[in-house]
């Protein structure tokens, strides 16, 4: 089976998994999320966080809540890594110093479902604080961005109401009910494949060629590798992440990968449906996701297998910085799936590929990981751009908007255009900022062009919590864990405050009868112009940086 083949077989079999899974997922998140029962362990949860699961919360107190619970856990973490060295399985020669800056960087990182990493796990983070501390993390991250995509979805369903529901609750049932149940699962998948899971601290290697033992630390890797995906977090236990073999063995595991990081986040729109109690809304938010992320992972594979870029090629196709267990294919496949989600995990290197090819993984992070985007943020992302679509198309006909029985007022506007503009004002900030200071252009590893993509890379990647890297910029300083760590803040918490304002105004809204003006957000006409909508907004926005980068290493 040739390279081509063989591809496109692998991007079927996934887009056949999705769709096999699409609705059972969806109505079961359904039911996770609008019963009215907690089971016993929940009820002892509540009780030790004194949480009232009882009591629905209002926009502030639910943002409130949400802002207080990653303030914790950002210091809990903060200050678990710098005392790691004085608990039980520590590394006890870490090979690069926790200081507080990269402590404050990685805590950030892992509370905003980021997972930028600038230290290789390996030899910096042991054994319990990669499992108490950072796959803690991946868990309630990931139940975050969940609990606030519900709690929007519930300001399109409600009436004359303030209340969104509870933070806490959303918070226990998306982890016990939702990401602990797979997880749990799939960590057996993946220890099957060849995945380690052990308390090794060090595992000595047979003699290498070149005549020196060595040594490869063992870890509880397929625990933490399963809710790193399916939580599209991201973070590796190992410096090379996927690429490394006691990470991601074999094809087959890549495969399994690339669906964890998507199996959810295209599940969820089916969630929205029910919820608003349209099936057909849920289908035209996936339809949208799926345009996107077939025409992103086509053409980054057709950008590596026949783009002749800056990058050395092999048998038509740019082989370096691939691993070639994947392939070329695989690995194009893997890098659009995990910048179109929050992933940001990776099996190859992404500052090897092609000009072209580099330009579609930051394009795909700057449309906002929409696409499926991350667990609860691409969908809470993707309704804010349906938001903006009935805008536009209400200026088109002069009639106030309307999208599910909700009328699209200035203040809704105002909040989803804020929405949007954080992350390129984050972005474009941080970018420049960085290339204004000699100090800071040294950690390029490149000169020109491709320097700046790196620089855009790693600001694009934190300010849209991907966590993805080019790889050649040197991040491990001051200044960029301090800078990145801000860009991380910013692009997780801004956001969601405005989401969650969003669903109180759309909450407090009786519901608005459709007219012959109505605009029907279910057909193939919504779903082009939501798409297209998505793409022209970024490309204006982005389109002056990207010529200065990707785009003019392509034509050089």
């Amino acid at each position: 089976m040739g390279t081509t083949t063989a591809g496109v077989a692998f991007v079927v079999a996934l887009i056949l998994a999705l769709a096999l899974v699409h609705v059972p997922l969806g109505d079961y998140m359904y039911r996770v999320y609008d019963g009215r029962t907690h089971s016993r362990l929940e009820r002892v949860v509540y009780r030790v966080i004194g949480a009232r699961p009882e009591v629905e919360q209002s926009w502030p107190v639910y943002a409130r809540s949400v802002l207080a619970f990653s303030a914790v856990s950002i210091l809990f973490l903060f200050f678990f890594q710098l005392l790691q060295s004085g608990l039980p399985l520590h590394l006890h020669d870490p090979g690069t110093a926790m200081t507080p800056a990269l402590a404050w960087n990685t805590a950030v990182s892992f509370v905003t479902n980021t997972n930028w990493q600038n230290y290789s796990g390996e030899s910096t983070q042991g054994h319990l604080v990669q499992m108490a501390g950072l796959a803690v993390q991946n868990f309630v991250s990931a139940a975050v961005g969940m609990a606030v995509a519900v709690a929007l979805v519930r300001g399109f369903a409600r009436r004359h109401t303030g209340d969104l529901g509870n933070f806490w609750v959303d918070l226990v049932r998306g982890t016990l009910r939702i990401l602990l149940p797979i997880a749990f699962v799939f960590a057996l998948v993946l220890v099957a494949g060849g995945v380690i899971q052990n308390f090794h601290l060090h595992d000595q290697v047979a003699q290498t060629l070149g005549g020196t033992r060595q040594i490869i630390p063992g870890g509880p890797v397929a625990s933490q590798e399963v809710i790193k995906e399916l939580g599209t977090n991201g973070g590796g236990f190992y410096n090379a992440n996927s690429a490394h073999p006691f990470e991601n063995p074999a094809t087959w595991t890549n495969w399994v990968e690339i669906f964890l990081l998507t199996v959810i986040s295209f599940s969820l729109p089916r969630t929205f449906g029910r919820m608003v109690g349209g099936r057909e809304q849920g289908y035209a938010i996936v339809a949208v996701m799926g345009t996107i992320a077939l025409v992103s992972v086509m053409l980054t594979n057709l950008f590596q297998l026949q783009h002749h870029g800056t990058v050395p090629t092999a048998i038509g196709a740019s082989m370096e910085g691939v691993e070639q267990r994947f392939g070329v294919s695989n690995s194009a496949t893997f890098a659009a799936a995990t910048t179109l989600t929050s992933t940001g995990a990776v099996d190859s290197l992404h500052d090897s590929y092609t000009s072209l090819g580099g330009l579609m993984l930051l394009f795909d992070m700057q449309l906002g990981e929409v696409a499926p985007g991350g667990v609860g943020s691409g969908l809470y992302g993707m309704l804010i751009l349906a938001v903006i679509t009935v805008f536009v198309a209400g200026l088109m006909v002069g009639r106030t908007p309307e999208y599910l029985g909700k009328k699209i007022t200035p203040r809704e506007v105002k909040l989803a255009a804020s929405y949007f503009l954080i992350s390129p004002l984050i972005v474009l900030v941080g970018t420049a900022a960085a290339l204004a200071m000699p100090g800071q252009r040294a950690g390029m590893l490149n000169s020109g062009p491709h320097g700046l993509s790196e620089v855009l890379y790693a600001f694009t990647s934190a300010a849209n919590n991907n966590g993805s890297a080019f790889a050649g910029l040197t991040g491990n300083t001051e200044w960029y864990n301090t800078a990145l760590g801000l860009a991380m803040l910013l692009g997780r918490f801004l956001p969601i405050i405005f989401v969650l304002a969003l669903a109180g105004s759309l909450a407090g809204q009786g519901a608005t009868p459709a007219s012959i003006g109505t605009l029907p957000t279910h057909r193939p006409q919504f779903v082009g112009m939501v798409v297209g909508v998505t793409v022209i907004l970024v490309a204006l926005t982005f389109l002056p940086a990207l010529a200065l980068g990707p785009l003019a290493e392509g034509i050089h």
